[in-house]
């Protein structure tokens, strides 16, 4: 028998209860609080590359999907990268304001402050900001106020167990070097703890900035000439965007490396520690969801990530000569190969 009539052939009213009753398990009318408007419009800012983000966008998308939107029907993105230039962010981010946008996705922290100075009223949403309350984007974790929250990266918690893992993996090492650039978000603020967890495992420092524009080449000669043993890459979106350079010129230099992010190993570094930046892309899509249904950013709790993902490049290891310890691979949730 079909839905609507009764066993007597006389019609009968469908309700949405009627409907909900024999939809599949697990299927969704859609979102409730987009249901006959036009697609809202999410502005992407970033200072990176395209290619630096679309497997994040994919996943965000798949992740919009599980909560009942579709892309282009309830909502679309319209994208504004610097590729690099981190100077043009706050043009990119005054074309987001212009056109009105709904929401925007900003990360990391310097993209994030161009887009509070651009607008007070557009909702933003942010990632990979190690201090959103010191940074000035948060009243408190709990309740951010303003019209911004997001997922933050606590980076200073992880960075003694990227030194340990360094040291657990490299025999013998001392020394190394620290490579940042000039304007790195937050890393004068993070670097005292930094430096103390080194001291604790025995280890000196170096801290080497890349100038900018951003010279790779004189920054390698200074960490080559300082005899450091290994490189710890500062989270800097200078230097995701050179990835693969920062990867090559280590291998060039025989220096193994460590990084926050999963991305640079996958460009060649050695190794990773940090957050799951994929998983980022689900509490994304559960923030925007609330937004579009209204709920204010400043009432959302900023959260702090869920997964950590510890990356090894096995090919890289190989070139250094580097043979990892068996206990440092159990520990790996991904290794490339």
């Amino acid at each position: 028998m079909r839905p609507g009539a009764s066993r007597s052939g006389q019609a009968t009213v469908i309700t949405r209860r009627t409907v909900l009753l024999y939809l599949p398990l697990g299927s969704c009318l859609g979102p409730i609080a987009l249901a006959g408007t036009k697609p809202k419009v999410i502005g992407i800012l970033n200072p990176y590359f395209p290619a630096n983000v679309k497997a994040s966008l994919d996943r965000f998308d798949l992740e919009m999907r599980q909560l009942g939107y579709v892309k282009g029907t309830d909502y679309v993105i319209v994208e504004r990268m610097a590729e690099g230039h981190n100077e043009q962010l706050r043009s990119l981010v005054e074309e987001l304001v212009r056109q009105r946008v709904d929401l925007i996705f900003a990360t990391p922290t310097n993209a994030v402050a161009e887009a509070q100075r651009a607008t007070s009223s557009i909702p933003i949403i942010f990632l990979s900001v190690a201090d959103p309350v010191g940074s000035g984007f948060a009243t408190s974790l709990a309740r951010p106020g303003h019209n911004l929250t997001g997922v933050t990266n606590f980076a200073g918690d992880l960075q003694g167990k990227r030194l340990e893992l360094l040291k657990q993996t490299i025999p013998g090492l001392k020394r190394i070097a620290i490579l940042v650039t000039a304007k790195s978000p937050n890393y004068s603020t993070f670097l005292p703890q930094l430096q103390e967890d080194a001291k604790v495992l025995g280890l000196t420092t170096t801290i080497v900035e890349a100038q900018l524009p951003l010279d790779l080449e004189a920054a390698f000669k200074a960490i080559v000439a300082s005899k450091s043993q290994a490189i710890y890459v500062w989270g800097d979106p200078y230097l995701w965007t050179a990835a693969k350079q920062v990867a090559d010129l280590s291998l060039r230099a025989r220096l193994p490396t460590i990084f926050l992010f999963v991305e640079h190993v996958e460009a060649g570094g050695l190794m990773s520690y940090g957050a799951d930046t994929q998983d980022w892309m689900r509490q994304s899509a559960a923030f925007a969801d609330k937004i579009f249904r209204g709920a204010k950013p400043g009432d959302l709790p900023i959260e702090q990530p869920m997964k950590f993902d510890l990356a090894i490049n096995r090919k890289t290891a190989d070139a250094l000569e580097l043979k990892i310890p068996q206990a440092i691979w159990l520990q790996a949730t991904r290794v490339i190969e």
